[in-house]
């Protein structure tokens, strides 16, 4: 098990990526479109990804197989995510289109965890985990309005 701080580094590492992948991809959508923007970010993120693999004779490529075929659909999941988030910057801007991205992924979260769906590990909703998840509505609201 690595060190909490690790794990905490990592995620806002994450974070801060998305913060700003999320505005440029928004760029390319304004001048290219939806659809256009989803295949330039995942080709970006290809290439990006294949230089180590290359590096690495692959990595661990070979076994692709013994992957569930439903995990694939995280590439097209993917695609709804950089257009939702592209359609909905120049309309309401950065902050509340990550808020409700954000939002989106705690509620469904909170869900997979509390009935250990697509996770090893089930963290059972309780009276503290809601609160977080009702305070996360309110702060939504306050952000988008």
């Amino acid at each position: 098990m690595q060190p909490i701080m690790i794990v905490v580094l990592v995620g806002l590492i994450g974070g801060v990526a998305v913060a700003f992948q999320v505005p440029l991809a928004g760029i390319i959508t304004q001048r290219m479109g939806m659809l256009e923007s989803a295949f330039i970010v995942h080709f970006g993120g290809a290439v990006t990804a294949a230089v180590p693999l290359a590096m690495l004779a692959g990595g661990r490529l070979g076994e692709w197989r013994g992957v569930p075929a439903w995990a694939y659909l995280s590439g097209s999941l993917g695609i709804i995510v950089i257009s939702a988030v592209t359609y909905a910057i120049p309309r309401i801007g950065v902050a509340p289109a990550l808020t409700l991205l954000v939002v989106g992924q705690v509620v469904v979260g909170a869900l997979l965890d509390h009935y250990g769906l697509l996770v090893e590990t089930i963290r059972p909703m309780d009276a503290t985990r809601l609160a977080g998840v009702l305070l996360l509505f309110v702060a939504t609201w306050l952000i988008v309005r």
